[in-house]
């Protein structure tokens, strides 16, 4: 049996529209509130409907001396079409960090499965 990390897929966010994008400020400051978004489909769109969609995103967080990652958010995308409705699969939360480390994102395509991307963060 796979574990869970086996199961996530990854791939460049420029060519594969499943990947989650991780917008981040160029300069952060250590104990400063920055803005984090995510974001799946920014260079090719990814279908937003009741039969292929994207569901939800998590973020996470972890130090770099850290032994495990903090969950930072889970966005859920509920609507796809139903009524008229639909809920883009875009993200964002106001974040505070005294400690360099990674940014992880996790989102998950009713057809397509887990996938996942990571940027590194350097505060100043």
């Amino acid at each position: 049996m796979q574990s869970l990390g086996e199961l996530l897929q990854t791939g460049d966010w420029k060519g594969e529209k499943h990947v989650p994008v991780i917008h981040i400020p160029q300069t952060i400051k250590k104990g400063e509130t920055f803005q984090l978004k995510v974001s799946i489909g920014d260079e090719i769109k990814h279908p937003n409907e009741l039969e292929h969609h994207i569901k939800w995103i998590k973020l996470y967080y972890f130090k770099e001396d850290g032994k495990f990652p903090v969950e930072i958010a889970t966005f859920n995308f509920s609507s796809h079409g139903e009524a008229g409705v639909i809920s883009e699969p875009v993200g964002c939360v106001d974040v505070k960090l005294n400690s360099s480390g990674f940014i992880y994102a996790m989102a998950y395509c009713n057809i397509h499965g887990l996938w996942e991307n990571k940027v590194e963060i350097k505060l100043i």
